[in-house]
């Protein structure tokens, strides 16, 4: 299992960055601050709020000059090799948004985040700049959108997504999402997939509140160029999850009136928590068909009602007179986004955004 990455903020990482601060400012205090930093509370901490405190404990043992501080952590910054990027230093951006939103600040706090992207990402610490000036901020992402380093760029599509995860929401962009579309049709063919993939998602986010006016994106996008193609592709799996007929049609999945689908199974009616479910069927069709199949899982909540969570099988452009099989498996085992209670679930096989049978099965706990 990967290492959380909260996880990267522990004693040894702090006592290699307090070294290192030392040997640039020889009046830090190396010991406080660790001990300041990891104290009762700090197990229980999550990857934002461990950032959070550290960030602000740079700020009560470093210089009260904020000028003073970003030399400082500027001097760190250079040590870090060319190309260097790891969110390990969000710390730094995060000190930006603490520290830096006075408005004598601006011009240094803008200039810090566009530095301190490059080697981490400012993506949390410009949102609040975004919150309180939102227009000079916009008028500030578009000109990141242009900037020569990919990192500054993602930043300008990362930072106002309406719905980051782990970001506080920008509600007004929720409500209306217009102010984000210049930046996105900035990047709509960024060279960088790094930057395409942060657009798809802001388009994904916007997908969920204004649906419309995603499918109008799509529509007038789709069929440009490759790397727009799959931005607009990625930016729609929601809707298409949902099985929006509007964007069904835009990638080629038309009515399946010529498919049918036989022999669904599920290999058991009962499986217990942490175990993995198969289920199997042929697929056929009359006519050259382009398919989308996945699968919807209603799960049981611990309230006894039930939400459905849809998964990708596969997309095949399928033959006149073609036949397919399918075995698949499901794992039931707890994760940290999902997890797992006893009762009656189901599973719906769907066909180009058309459910087309479903399964009822059992889940046990755990024997």
């Amino acid at each position: 299992m990967p290492k959380l990455l909260k996880n990267r903020y522990n004693y040894q990482s702090l006592q290699d960055l307090a070294v290192t601060i030392r040997t640039i400012y020889p009046l830090f205090k190396i010991d406080d601050f660790i001990n300041d930093i990891i104290d009762e509370t700090w197990d229980k901490l999550e990857l934002k709020a461990r950032m959070r405190k550290i960030a602000i404990n740079l700020g009560r043992y470093l210089p009260t000059s904020y000028e003073q501080v970003l030399a400082i952590i500027d001097k760190i910054i250079d040590l870090y090799p060319v190309g260097f990027n790891d969110f390990s230093l969000m710390f730094f951006p995060n000190f930006v948004e603490i520290y830096g939103q006075n408005e004598h600040h601006w011009d240094l706090s803008i200039a810090a985040l566009e530095r301190y992207t490059q080697f981490s990402s400012s993506e949390f610490a410009v949102r609040q700049f975004i919150i309180k000036h939102e227009k000079r901020m916009m008028q500030q992402m578009l000109v990141w959108s242009k900037h020569d380093n990919e990192h500054v760029r993602r930043l300008a599509s990362e930072g106002c997504r309406p719905q980051l995860p782990w970001g506080q929401v920008l509600t007004n962009f929720k409500k209306n999402p217009y102010p984000i579309l210049k930046i996105l049709e900035q990047l709509k063919a960024d060279p960088s997939f790094y930057v395409r993939k942060s657009v798809a998602n802001n388009l994904n986010d916007i997908s969920k509140t204004h649906p419309d006016l995603v499918t109008k994106i799509a529509k007038e996008w789709y069929g440009k160029n490759n790397q727009t193609d799959w931005i607009v592709k990625h930016g729609c799996r929601t809707l298409l999850k949902k099985g929006n007929m509007e964007v069904m049609k835009i990638f080629g999945f038309t009515n399946i009136d010529c498919v049918n689908v036989i022999d669904f199974a599920l290999g058991t009616e009962f499986v217990s928590i942490g175990e993995n479910m198969t289920f199997s069927f042929k697929i056929e069709t009359k006519k050259a068909i382009k398919v989308r199949l996945e699968y919807g899982i209603d799960y049981v909540k611990a309230s006894g009602k039930r939400n459905r969570k849809i998964f990708q099988i596969s997309e095949i452009y399928l033959k006149e007179n073609m036949k397919k099989f399918y075995a698949k498996k499901h794992c039931f085992a707890d994760i940290s986004t999902r997890k797992h209670y006893p009762g009656i679930h189901s599973i719906t096989l769907i066909v180009n955004g058309t459910d087309w049978d479903t399964l009822d099965f059992k889940i046990l706990a755990i024997r």
